[in-house]
């Protein structure tokens, strides 16, 4: 019985073996080869693409497959799109491959960028306004004349609504102690806010202040800022991604990623939406990055350096986070963590 149990562990043993062998000499049939091996682009550039038949199996067609969009390939099974209106960021470039009854999927990882640099902007201080320097800001939205903060750290998190002229804490929600809120966006008459690493927002009725419900992060790896364009909300979570969520469900939809025209950037913090851009803190960065919400180009940066300097040093100070912008106005605000003042500036360009 030993005897007989070996071999069926040993034909078992060598079926799979047999099956792996086969499976992977498959995928070594066909490769994606852009010309000159490249695999980062620039807007304006032409991708072009071809098929590699490593054994010259008779290819019966090839099917590519760019961001969700099927394109059939020319008649020597080659591919070429000009890079325009793609999504910037990390990419993959599909293609099937139909031989003899079979089909193989193959792809190739590859990297859009934008084909600009940063425009540099400097800034003026218009205005100074108190602020409260035991507020560590992770979130700043105006509601009409009212300015609307979420603070961080387990234990010490809150909502708060503030009369920006005094720095007057008018209304202050704790946020329970086990969570470190974020960052926070108001549409439809409901304030959102974000948590870090809880994988969880809060929802809040605008008027009353109260706690209304909860919303799960289902693809978004952690919670940073929140911004929101009137119609959909905008979310970072530390990576080079920006997601578009479901105004309704809080869902992510979809993303784009933040490139420069060198490379694939990260760690966005507090956003804020601003005449069509998306206006983003950079975590350890004096800046504020403009982005381009539709395709992720960052487009311009803001050099706030030296702001910092203008409040109050203390043990306790931290980085520059916080944007509001006032619509009716055209005022733009910002501030810090453990700041005591709130700058009101104006960019110059």
């Amino acid at each position: 019985m030993k005897i007989y149990n070996s071999l069926i562990v040993i034909i078992l043993s060598l079926t799979l073996c047999s099956c792996g062998s086969n499976q992977e000499k498959k995928k070594k049939y066909f490769s994606i080869q852009t010309e000159n091996n490249k695999s980062t682009f620039k807007l304006g550039e032409t991708m072009k693409a071809s098929i590699k038949n490593k054994q010259n199996i008779t290819i019966d067609s090839v099917t590519y497959i760019l961001n969700q969009k099927t394109t059939r390939s020319k008649p020597d099974y080659s591919f070429e799109e000009k890079i325009d209106t793609e999504r910037l960021g990390h990419n993959v470039l599909q293609a099937q491959v139909f031989y003899d009854g079979n089909v193989d999927t193959i792809t190739k990882k590859i990297t859009f960028l934008n084909n600009k640099s940063p425009k540099l902007y400097s800034y003026k201080i218009i205005a100074e306004y108190p602020h409260d320097k035991q507020a560590f800001t992770q979130g700043l939205e105006f509601y009409g004349d009212t300015l609307y903060e979420s603070t961080g750290r387990k234990g010490k998190s809150s909502l708060r609504k503030v009369n920006y002229k005094t720095g007057d804490v008018l209304t202050k929600i704790e946020v329970p102690k086990e969570y470190f809120a974020e960052g926070i966006t108001i549409l439809n008459d409901q304030i959102f806010q974000l948590t870090w690493q809880a994988k969880e927002g809060f929802i809040y009725d605008l008027n009353t202040m109260k706690k209304t419900g909860n919303f799960a992060y289902n693809k978004s790896k952690e919670g940073w800022g929140l911004c929101n364009d009137g119609e959909h909300i905008y979310k970072s979570d530390g990576t080079e991604k920006i997601w578009l969520l479901n105004p309704n469900t809080l869902a992510e939809k979809e993303y784009i990623e933040i490139t420069t025209n060198k490379s694939v950037k990260s760690k966005f913090n507090e956003l804020e939406w601003i005449d069509g851009k998306i206006y983003a803190n950079t975590w350890q960065k004096d800046g504020i990055a403009i982005i381009n919400p539709k395709n992720g180009a960052l487009e311009g940066v803001i050099d706030l350096s030296g702001l910092r300097k203008k409040v109050s040093q203390h043990e306790n100070l931290d980085v520059l986070n916080g944007i509001a912008y006032k619509k009716d106005t055209k005022q733009l605000f910002v501030t810090g963590k453990n700041w005591d003042k709130l700058f009101e500036i104006e960019v110059i360009k």
